[in-house]
């Protein structure tokens, strides 16, 4: 029996009080969507079975180019990281696996696998991390790091890729993330050829040395830390890297890696099409790359990833099994409390994109009905499918309300008076 950080008592009280409720919003959502030929314990079931995995850095208060404001209860290391993966998955029952970031990381292999299977949980793709110089790094990725001009900075930054996949060897991961902050901040401060040509050098060692079972996912990213170029800047490079490498290199798709409105939806597509999406990292964005919960700017945008993830499911779409990762920075709100949500909307557009009539849509598609294949879209959209969310956490053991069961255990309260109080810091912007 996996070890609980909340009292178990303190949900079951909580479910108490809601679980009434739940039943009759269930039974009349129920009788809502046999209407329309629709099975709501089928949805539950495939909702039920619907997971994202926790990024552990996620735990921890994020920060801007200008200053970090860390907030009680930080954690101290990647066990307390854990931990507090733990009390996610308990409440929200749609997290079982977290996944790590190397150096942030870095501890015993087999101490990692004792402390997540004490609570149940197990780890999903490792993430290298060239991006930043980690302490006591002998040389500097100021510079670039896969595609640098220095060899011998390269040479460090595939060895810390390998040392990834030995660590995520032991704890059981079956695929690493490589996102990489190289690019240039100038007009012709590299050259885009060659510093792409020593980046898949680089990377086609690192793509022989996975085990025959894991993948590869590259990230693409259009701009930041670099603002002239990068050196994986958009989905098209990414699709040529990982034809580049070979059949378990795939791509890996953020949502706050792109210019404001770009069709990402359309992306997802295309990937799919040609065996080539790898997963995703789950956030949302009014700017830029602003890490902001999953859904709460525009919800519409991820039904609309979810709708071709789904028709994608229900076709059978050839070599299609995409990871789901929540990576998000938190500034302004709790950590555990974000991502709970985060996980919670992703399950809520996965849900809704189940409910769309495939039949109707592309009856409507063929005849080149553009409202009506629009409202088919949006009548699955507009369906309130909480009870379904809700039903499933409760039958999983979880928190009908998971963010009101968080605040009454008295949880952040107690991390933070057993977890030193970490000091503020600046970005050196003035």
């Amino acid at each position: 029996m996996a070890e609980q950080l909340i009292a178990a008592d303190i949900v079951e009280k909580d479910n108490a009080a809601r679980e009434a409720n739940l039943k009759r919003d269930y039974d009349a959502l129920g009788e809502q969507l046999a209407r329309r030929g629709i099975a709501i314990d089928g949805i539950l079931k495939k909702v039920s079975a619907f997971h994202v995995a926790i990024p552990s850095w996620g735990v921890g208060t994020g920060g801007t180019r200008f200053a970090r404001f860390p907030g009680p209860g930080e954690p101290r290391d990647v066990f307390d990281k854990i931990e507090d993966c733990a009390v996610i998955q308990q409440l929200a029952r749609a997290t079982p696996t977290v996944s790590l970031h190397i150096p942030w990381d870095k501890a015993d292999p087999n101490r990692l696998k004792q402390a997540a299977s004490r609570f149940g949980l197990s780890f999903d793709a490792m993430n290298s991390n060239t991006f930043s110089d980690a302490k006591d790094q002998k040389l500097s990725y100021k510079f670039g790091s896969l595609s640098h001009s220095d060899p011998a900075v390269r040479r460090q930054a595939v060895e810390h890729n390998l040392q990834c996949i030995e660590i995520g060897k032991v704890i059981g991961s079956k695929a690493l993330t490589v996102w990489i902050g190289d690019g240039s901040n100038f007009p012709g401060q590299s050259n885009f050829t060659r510093v792409f040509e020593r980046y898949l050098e680089a990377m086609r060692e690192i793509y022989g040395a996975l085990p025959e079972d894991w993948r590869l996912f590259t990230e693409h990213k259009m701009y930041e830390p670099a603002f002239y170029s990068t050196v994986v800047q958009d989905w098209g490079t990414n699709y040529i890297i990982a034809e580049q490498l070979g059949p378990k290199a795939y791509c890996l798709v953020d949502l706050g890696h792109h210019a404001p409105n770009v069709n990402i939806e359309m992306i997802v597509a295309r990937l799919i099409q040609f065996g080539k999406l790898g997963g995703f990292h789950f956030n949302d964005s009014k700017y830029g790359d602003d890490d902001l919960d999953a859904g709460s700017i525009d919800p519409f945008r991820l039904f609309l990833v979810f709708n071709e993830l789904v028709d994608a499911e229900l076709r059978g779409a050839s070599g299609f099994d995409p990871a789901h990762m929540l990576d998000q920075s938190h500034n302004v709100t709790d950590p555990i409390e974000s991502l709970m949500l985060s996980a919670v909307e992703v399950q809520r557009a996965y849900a809704q994109a189940l409910l769309v009539n495939r039949k109707a849509l592309e009856a409507y598609q063929d005849d080149n009905d553009a409202l009506m294949a629009r409202e088919t879209l949006k009548a699955a959209y507009r369906t309130d499918v909480e009870p379904i969310l809700a039903r499933a956490r409760l039958d999983a053991g979880g928190a009908i309300d998971p963010v009101a069961a968080y605040r009454t255990s008295g949880y952040r309260k107690k991390v933070a008076a057993e977890r030193p109080a970490v000091a503020s810091g600046g970005g050196g912007i003035v």
